[in-house]
């Protein structure tokens, strides 16, 4: 029994690959919102900090791994000192929280974006006097898809942005400006082996994940680096699972690494229908101590993300028969009920020729879409 902490579309996936392999899941929801349930052979249905639920999860689950990183420290030491769970709650630890990641970065030398730590107006005027130009400042904990942040220029009033950000603690980084948004996803075994995926190219609309490319359209040796720096990465915090490493690439080049995910990630999607293993198996593998599934990439592909603004009402979906008319595109939908408009309702992946021949039919389908629900009401929250 794989025990999988969250109930997210990413555990919903995974149960999905688990079931095939007739391995069973027990799915501990956190008391959230939870599209994994549908598919999972057990359902916990508590908060992480209830000690019943803990001790449930514990007595049904044989290993256990989590499908998103926002969870208690000392829920994750719990549930390691009962069974393997992997990756382990040092590696979950420092991915979740921006001041670790960051620090860790800089301890193993790998490139990532100039930053300062600071926890008062007046850490953060010597933070923006450092930078000498404009910075993004973000909560150093718990932010998501753009959340907790402040985009400063430089000549602001350190008092005046300190109150409005409203988090002890934050993470001030130099802004960047980069060519391209990257993402490598890498899976790590318990003896070290280690596989990577081909690049994606990924953009965003609204500071969430529009739309990833693969092939990534960047010369090999780009990719080369890419692959080294996220093997690198996994190393480092002795991983074992499946991670996604997102970068920069600035003019010329560099790469610096933005963000590290200890899981399956929104742009790895696309193994699914254009790769020999899913993001999803991989994981499997990697966690129950199998060897590697090959990585290669069979189709090039674009991946784009379903947002409830594409949806003409909260609860009607979008007319999908041109995406089924196209033939080579797949519909991956995650059982949520209601569209808020930057909601991930799911995904499609779009199989082409070329890399230009996917982006330019899964375009095609997002504008179609997008004009049909216009008119929807201002945000009002996602997840």
């Amino acid at each position: 029994m794989l025990g999988v902490i969250g109930g997210g579309q990413l555990g919903r996936m995974l149960a999905m690959a688990a079931r095939r392999m007739n391995v069973r899941t027990a799915v501990w929801t956190g008391g959230l919102e939870a599209p994994a349930v549908e598919i999972a052979d057990e359902v916990i249905d508590l908060p992480f900090d209830d000690p019943q639920a803990l001790e449930h999860f514990c007595e049904v689950s044989t290993v256990a791994t989590v499908e998103f990183e926002n969870i208690p420290h000392a829920t994750l030491q719990a549930v390691a000192a009962r069974m393997p769970l992997h990756p382990s709650p040092q590696a979950i630890a420092t991915c979740q929280n921006r001041e670790s990641e960051k620090n860790f970065l800089r301890a193993n030398g790998i490139p990532c974006t100039d930053f300062h730590v600071v926890t008062t107006a007046g850490e953060l005027a010597a933070a923006m006097r450092a930078l000498a130009g404009p910075g993004v400042l973000k909560t150093a904990s718990f932010g998501y898809d753009g959340g907790g942040q402040i985009k400063l220029k430089g000549n602001e009033n350190p008092e005046d942005i300190w109150q409005a950000f409203n988090s002890p603690r934050g993470v001030l980084e130099a802004w960047v400006d980069f060519e391209m948004e990257l993402s490598v996803m890498i899976a790590r075994a318990a003896d070290g082996g280690m596989v990577t995926y081909d690049p994606a190219e990924n953009q965003h609309r609204a500071h969430i994940l529009d739309l990833s490319i693969v092939p990534a359209r960047v010369p090999g040796a780009v990719a080369d680096e890419a692959a080294a720096i996220a093997r690198k990465v996994a190393a480092a915090l002795d991983y074992q699972g499946i991670m996604g490493v997102e970068f920069f690439l600035k003019p010329g080049g560099a790469l610096l690494v933005n963000e590290i995910a200890p899981r399956p990630h929104n742009s790895g999607h696309h193994t699914l229908d254009a790769c020999a293993t899913s993001q999803f198996e991989q994981q499997l593998r990697m966690v129950l101590g199998l060897p590697a599934g090959s990585t290669r990439l069979v189709s090039p592909v674009a991946m784009l993300n379903l947002l409830g603004d594409m949806w003409p009402e909260e609860t009607t979906p979008p007319d999908w028969l041109p995406l089924f008319a196209d033939g080579e595109a797949f519909l991956h939908l995650y059982g949520k009920h209601h569209a808020r408009l930057r909601r991930k309702m799911g995904h499609a992946n779009i199989l082409g020729k070329t890399a230009e021949d996917a982006l330019s039919r899964a375009l095609a389908l997002k504008n179609r879409w997008l004009e049909q629900a216009a008119g929807r009401r201002k945000p009002a929250g996602h997840a």
